[in-house]
């Protein structure tokens, strides 16, 4: 790896060697030399949804496929056309469109240049606001034009000649810091908005373009939010004076605070411009944006229509995808009201380890957005000086071991210069856990920092230390032997002394060498001792410890209650690598303890669970007042995530806190969810077995709507209570008992839809359809469930299948079972009943489409359609009745009608005598299927589809006109038949055709008109005794006035004279012929 030296990239310092990361995995980063950091910054607040997140990946790979650049000069993207409606959508209303480019530098220049051409554009136009006001100790972007807006005094100091000098500033708004001891929220608001009207008096009202400030100011203060009513006090200010009120959202925006955009959390605050940034693609690209207000665009709409800026990679299609990929995680995986549950946590447990500590200041921030100012002297909140790094040598110790997590450092935080602040902004996505152990580890970085030198001299020699010490004690009795052996010769040298007279010069080098060996040896001695003392420590307060194991932790107190047993674990492991034979009675009691606490932290998840969990709830009081389902109280859920933060920790086994929570929590939902399970077999049953059933009539709609708001809010609970390695286990094992009274009731309305399939079978697509859906969302939210209700829904889902041909069968049956049809050709009821059938199914098109595209285009002709089965659960897609799925059903709807006709023409052709009444029965019948689908929503969906119909109609026509073709015989001149020239047919011709016919001819003439006058008025006679239709009797009676008249009034044209006028032959003219015609309709 390349040092500072012999890197090639022009790093922020160019002499720090730069740990480098290999890796990322949800809320933590990997370094190359193994460690795991806890991301509890995001970087700089923009890692929202953690690392790695594979639909994120997968969209950016998708988005790639399709195409990787594009120049909005000329085109546009899908990704970018929705990525600008979701952040449009977000404000409801507030902003018109959306612009989207790289950085949060790149949106705030975006942003100032947009302020200045609308005053362009607008009517009138406004060309002297060329000004901005801004605030003191901001920050807004490192390019020039965005930090000659930003205040960050450091950050300009470089380039302050460079600077436009086309910016102002008013004060802060920090409170901590400026607000008097004796002001109100409302007068230090009042003061501020006092100051910025003065400004805009000062520098000329009519120069100023906007008011720029960041609603929660992130790096340059360290988290100070705005004071209830601020934004729009400056807000009311710019309007007074006709200026744009612009707020930076880059750092503090897209829900980091809580809400989505800042601004939302203050009355009528929206801003005319906004900026967008860090956590709209979390990260994932780089990618910012500013937000324009209706005002802002219809002032260009109305202009030039062309904003005068641009970028090579605005709007990047790569960029653009990711952040829609994040913010539709955000909001389908309700991200951002953990946001705002888990920032009462952050600022309770923050408040509670840190507040009291003499080096931090002020505690401050909204939503997964906190800042911890740190200062020398509490009393007066005198900053540290910047020399001395404070922030960033915490934050630098926060990466090493054993702290391995991540905070935000900055300075210049009191004055621009001098004072220190660390941000945390960890990902939106994080656990009650997840924030014990920030608090706990961000606790640990102060006092680390104002004994640094000191820890750092220790830190490497501590653990050498102690295995000396234990060393030293095992030779203890030696050294006390080489000990006697000196004092021996020191006495030997006072005797010589004395005994010689020697000066004392002569024996002072021996004796000085010999005292400070055993000045030595005594200080190892008393190291021994400590180190003894130190071994013997966890005996000497084992009596504490076990005060406090047997009192609890309700009286105990948790936080106490759990340090005591992290303490005696500590204890134990240090006990257990020693070498000392007399620690084995202590191990054995540490044991015991341990165990003790292990049992009564248990028996206490277990109370306090069920303490706060009913036997069960009524469903429908939050379904029908559109409520969310109840999760447990923050408190609770605080105090059962410590509980199970210690219990995951120290245990390699499966977690024991899982089981309890599955058999308190799994009975609740299971006895909250029994009678919706009892309503959903009961009213499947009906008054009358004959009734078809209708769409939403079982209770099954609203027991699958209750089990989604329980199982989603469950699972709520547990990603609130467990680690995530526990969530899918917890929450399965949770749901095992709803879901098995679920599979029961299935099971149930299985049976009862095969005993009724012929009326029944469509709430078999209904169950197919509303269970489906459940397992799709609970499933998109969770992840989990889906081969557990796939299961649950597999006989009912195979008897959907199979209704399909059982329902032609029964057709069929039904047709078979008949053993007369009436003579006078009337429909049988079987017709409309089957046609009732298709109307049904026609409400249940999307399951019954699903059904039909699983088992293939005609599978229903197949006995066993359920050989294509699978156990899998359909996805909410095959639903979507796309024109496969319509002409799937179109086609069986055809082949029920094509059986249905041909079944009854063979049963009438059995039972019916004649070929007249066997057309009036098939003509009956094909009309009343005609008639159900025009009058109903089968008419858009067979439209152009029924050439069935068509044939079976020309049939039944063809069998009708036989009896008409028998009359109409009578009517055919044979006598001219044969000859050379046909006689004329008009009327006045027929004296002289009659006189000119031989006495044979006219006899013959005589008798075609009698016989003609009895088989037409049988015809009209059995035509108005047939039981028809309108449309069949209209039908008819055109087709016999097409067939006889004609031939009647050109015979009679003819013949009429045969009969001299005295009616005896001829019983009518044409005009009483016309008359009888008339009357068969």
């Amino acid at each position: 790896m390349p040092s500072a030296a012999t890197s090639a990239v022009v790093h922020r310092s160019l002499k720090a060697d730069f740990p480098r990361i290999v890796g990322g995995e949800g809320n933590y980063v990997i370094l190359e030399d193994g460690r795991r950091i806890f991301d509890a910054s995001g970087g700089a607040a923009v890692a929202c949804i953690g690392h790695g997140n594979t639909r994120v990946h997968d969209a950016i790979a998708a988005q790639l496929k399709q195409i990787s650049y594009c120049s909005t000069i000329f085109y546009t993207t899908d990704a970018y056309e929705q990525l600008c409606r979701e952040l449009v959508d977000s404000t409801h209303g507030v902003m018109k469109r959306a612009y989207i480019v790289n950085s949060g530098s790149e949106a705030m220049e975006a942003a100032m240049k947009l302020a200045r051409q609308y005053f362009l554009e607008k009517v009138p136009p406004e060309p002297s606001r060329i000004r901005f006001i801004a605030r003191e100790h901001s920050y807004h972007g490192t390019t020039l034009g965005s930090l000659s807006m930003g205040g960050h005094v450091m950050r300009r100091a470089k380039f302050e000649p460079m600077l436009p000098g086309c910016v102002s500033r008013v004060s802060r708004c920090f409170p901590f810091r400026d607000k008097e001891a004796h002001e109100a929220d409302s007068q230090y608001v009042a003061r501020l908005a006092d100051e910025l009207d003065r400004e805009f008096q000062k520098v000329g009202a009519e120069t100023v373009c906007a008011f720029v400030a960041e609603p929660i100011v992130g790096a340059a203060l360290g988290c100070v939010p705005f004071v209830p009513g601020y934004l729009k006090a400056m807000k009311a200010v710019c309007d007074k004076y006709g200026a744009l009120f612009i707020l930076d959202e880059v750092m503090c925006g897209m829900g980091r605070s809580g809400t989505y955009h800042a601004w939302e959390q203050d009355d009528d605050a929206g801003p005319d411009i906004q900026t967008l940034g860090k956590c709209l693609g979390g990260g994932y690209q780089p990618i910012a944006g500013v937000l324009a207000s209706k005002r802002v665009i219809e002032a260009l709409e109305s202009g030039t229509g062309t904003f005068v800026h641009g970028h090579t990679y605005q709007g990047h299609p790569v960029a653009c995808a990711a952040a829609l990929e994040v913010q539709k995680i955000i909001r389908e995986d309700n991200l951002i009201q953990n946001v705002a549950n888990m920032s009462k946590l952050l600022s309770a447990r923050l408040k509670d380890l840190l507040a009291s500590h003499p080096n931090v200041g002020d505690i401050r921030g909204n939503g997964l957005f906190w800042g911890v100012e740190f200062v020398m002297d509490k009393t007066t909140n005198e900053p540290f000086p910047s020399s001395a790094g404070v922030a960033y040598e915490m934050a630098e110790l926060g990466l090493t071991k054993p702290y391995c997590i991540a905070v935000y450092p900055s300075s210049g935080t009191a004055d621009g210069v001098n004072g220190d602040h660390i941000i945390i902004s960890p990902p939106y996505n994080i656990s009650p856990a997840d924030v014990e152990t920030i608090a706990t580890i961000v606790q640990r970085l102060p006092p680390r920092y104002t004994t640094y030198i000191m820890a750092v001299g220790l830190s490497n020699g501590r653990h050498a230390a102690d295995e000396e010490a234990r060393a030293e004690v095992d030779v203890l009795n030696s050294r006390l032997e080489k000990t006697t052996q000196l004092t021996k010769k020191i006495q030997a040298c006072l005797s010589r002394l004395e005994a010689t007279g020697k000066s004392v010069r002569d024996v002072s080098g021996p004796l000085n060498g010999e005292t400070k060996r055993l000045q030595v040896l005594g200080n190892n001695i008393d190291a021994a001792i400590k180190a003894i003392e130190k071994l013997r420590q966890p005996a000497d307060s084992k009596e504490d410890e076990e005060n406090i194991i047997r009192q609890g932790p309700e009286k105990a107190g948790l936080s106490n209650y759990l340090n005591s047993i992290k303490r005696l674990n500590k204890a134990l492991e240090n006990m257990q690598t020693s070498n000392l034979r007399a620690n084995q009675q202590t191990i054995s009691d540490l044991q015991r303890l341990v165990k003790n606490g292990n049992t009564q932290l248990e028996n206490s998840f277990d109370k306090l669970l069920r303490t706060e969990t009913p036997r069960s709830i009524e469903p429908l009081h939050y379904i029908t007042k559109d409520r969310p389902f109840p999760v447990l109280p923050q408190d609770t859920i605080s105090k059962l995530s410590l509980m199970n933060s210690y219990v995951s920790g120290n245990s390699s086994a499966d977690n024991s806190l899982v089981k309890i929570y599955a058999e308190i929590r799994g009975s609740y939902l299971a006895q909250t969810l029994v009678n919706l399970a009892y309503a959903s077999v009961n009213t499947a049953k009906k008054k009358s077995h004959d009734a078809i059933y209708r769409a939403g009539t079982n209770g099954i709609g609203m027991y699958s709507q209750a089990m989604k708001g329980l199982l989603l809010a469950e699972y709520e609970n547990i990603c609130n209570i467990f680690m995530r390695q526990d969530w899918g286990p917890a929450f399965q094992t949770t749901c095992q008992a709803p879901l098995a009274e679920l599979a029961r009731t299935i099971r149930e309305l299985n049976n009862h839809i095969k005993a009724h399939l012929s009326t029944d079978c469509y709430l078999a697509y209904e169950v197919t359809e509303i269970m489906s859906g459940l397992s799709n969302n609970l499933e998109k939210k969770t992840g989990e469930l889906k081969a557990t209700l796939a299961a649950a829904l597999k006989p009912v889902r195979e008897t959907g299948k199979m209704s399909l041909a059982e329902l032609l069968d029964d057709t069929r049956r039904k047709v078979s079972a008949i053993q007369a049809l009436p003579s006078d050709g009337s429909p049988m009821p079987v017709v409309s009943e089957t046609m009732q059938r298709l109307q049904t199914m026609v409400d249940f098109l999307r399951p019954i489409s699903s059904i039909m595209i699983s088992i293939g285009d005609g599978g229903w002709k197949s006995a066993t359609p359920s050989n294509t089965s699978t156990d899998a659960i359909p996805s909410l897609a095959s639903f979507d009745i796309g024109a496969d799925g319509k002409e799937i059903f179109a086609h069986y709807c055809t082949d029920t009608i094509d059986l249905l006709m041909s079944a009854l023409e063979q049963k009438a052709r059995l039972l019916l005598k004649g070929k007249s009444v066997l057309g009036v029965f098939l003509a009956n019948s094909i009309t009343i299927i005609e008639r159900m689908i025009r009058d109903s929503d089968l008419k858009p969906l067979l439209e152009g589809r029924l050439i069935t119909l068509d044939v079976w109609r020309k049939k039944a026509k063809a069998l009708y006109s036989d009896a008409c073709k028998e009359v109409s015989m009578h009517l055919f001149d044979v006598i001219h038949t044969n000859r050379t020239q046909r006689p004329p047919s008009g009327s006045n011709e027929s004296a002289s055709i009659v006189k000119a016919l031989s006495s044979k001819d006219k006899d013959s003439i005589k008798a075609k008109f009698q016989i003609f006058n009895t088989s037409f008025d049988e015809l009209v006679a059995r035509h108005k005794q047939y039981s028809m239709e309108r449309e069949v009797r209209q039908m008819f009676a055109k087709d016999i006035q097409q067939m006889l008249e004609p031939l009647y009034n050109r015979f009679w044209d003819r013949y009429h004279e045969v009969d001299k006028g005295r009616g005896k032959y001829i019983k009518y003219d044409k005009s009483s012929i016309a008359a009888v015609f008339l009357s068969l309709y």
